[in-house]
Parts: structure tokens; C-alpha cells; sequence
């Protein structure tokens, strides 16, 4: 029976949250080099989230923050038995969906016009897709900040979508998932090995040659 409690997150579970928490402290930083450069902090501005089954709620919520929304969940997983090992590690490629959500608002143009909503929301779908392929693509993230069993990563597909409600589109909000394929190790709990002592008997020989006696006892401690 495995002797150890199994108190730990899987690989799987931290390449996760460690993809949210590099478009937190990126999107942060990147909203500070817009104030420096003189530009609205804003047009950078992400609400992040994790395993969110209708984050875009968040949008008909909160009339106040209209900021784009991004939710990164964990897809799927397979494995290679031909680079893992059957005791200790399994070598794994994910799929990961970073789903970004823009929110548009229908609008009269002073001067004449009319800025639809739909249209609105699809740009700002894109902008947030656009940030956060761009920060996940540096050079600076190319294991993800776990090189020590993150083995690379790369993007599987970008697809548009629109959510539904009530199995009616939300025409004023557009999604953009960013599929991203990460491979890394899975680790398993192993045997904890019983400590053994070696007892050595000496080798007699008779004159004419003959051994005797000859054991080597292994004995637990």
C-alpha cells in the first residue's frame, strides 16, 4: 500500500495557476509601462480568471468595469509511455484554453453613424487575445517559470466564438479562446524503499581448493 498521504497539486494543476499568475503580474506590468509612456493604463487592463464555467457574466454583473475578461482552464491531457517510466514520472502534453471575453456597447456617433455593439466587442476580444498570446510567447515564459519539469510550450489554435444564454447569443459579447499545448512531467507517489544491512561471511577453502563456505545475508534493520 503507498505508505505517504497524496497532499499535493498534479503538474497539471500548477502549469494552471502559474499561467494565470504570469497575465496577472504581466498585465499589471504592462498597464505601469502605458502610464509611463502616456497612454490610458486601461487599454491593458485584463480581469483574470481560472476554471470559470460563464466568467462573461461578470459583464451584465458589473456596469462599472467593462475591462476585458480572460479565463484559463485545463482542457485535456496525454500521455507518452515512450518518454515516461512506469514507477515515477509520466511525460504529459496539455491542453490548455485561455478564453478572453470582450464586451461591446451599441453607440450614436455625434457627428452621425453608429458604432454597433457586436463589432465593438469583437475588437476588444482580440485585443485581450493579442496581449495575452504576446505574453505568453516571450521569450521570458518559455517554460512557464517551471523549467524544472515544464518541457515546453506552444500554441494548438486560436478559434472566435459568441456566448449563449438561454441558447441565445450574447450578440454585445465575443470570445477568442487561445489553445495552448503544454508539455510536462507528472510525478507519482513511489515506494518508500525498507533500509537493508549486509552481513558478509569470509570464503574457506579446504587445501586442495574447495570452498566451504561462502553467504551474503541481507537482513532488514
Amino acid at each position: 500500500m503507498i505508505d505517504i498521504l497524496i497532499d499535493k497539486q498534479d503538474s497539471f494543476e500548477v502549469v494552471r495557476d502559474q499561467l494565470a499568475a504570469i497575465l496577472v503580474s504581466e498585465v499589471a506590468n504592462q498597464m505601469a509601462l502605458a502610464v509611463t509612456a502616456g497612454k490610458d493604463p486601461a487599454e491593458w487592463d485584463l480581469r483574470i480568471f481560472t476554471e470559470r464555467s460563464n466568467p462573461w457574466e461578470q459583464f451584465l454583473n458589473n456596469q462599472t468595469d467593462q475591462s476585458p475578461l480572460v479565463n484559463v482552464w485545463y482542457d485535456n491531457s496525454n500521455f507518452d509511455p515512450k518518454a515516461s517510466n512506469v514507477s515515477e514520472r509520466q511525460k504529459t502534453e496539455a491542453v490548455f484554453n485561455i478564453d478572453c471575453y470582450g464586451y461591446g456597447r451599441s453607440a450614436d456617433i455625434p457627428a452621425g453613424g453608429h458604432t454597433p455593439g457586436d463589432q465593438d466587442a469583437a475588437f476588444e476580444a482580440q485585443k485581450a487575445l493579442r496581449l495575452v498570446r504576446n505574453i505568453l510567447m516571450s521569450a521570458d515564459y518559455a517554460y512557464l517559470g517551471l523549467r524544472s519539469f515544464v518541457w515546453s510550450r506552444w500554441p494548438q489554435s486560436i478559434t472566435v466564438f459568441q456566448p449563449q444564454i438561454d441558447a441565445r447569443q450574447m450578440q454585445q459579447i465575443v470570445g477568442a479562446r487561445f489553445a495552448l499545448r503544454v508539455i510536462f512531467n507528472e510525478f507519482a507517489p513511489q515506494i518508500t524503499g525498507e533500509t537493508l544491512e549486509l552481513v558478509s561471511i569470509d570464503v574457506k577453502r579446504t587445501e586442495d581448493g574447495q570452498v566451504v563456505m561462502e553467504a551474503d545475508y541481507i537482513y532488514p534493520l
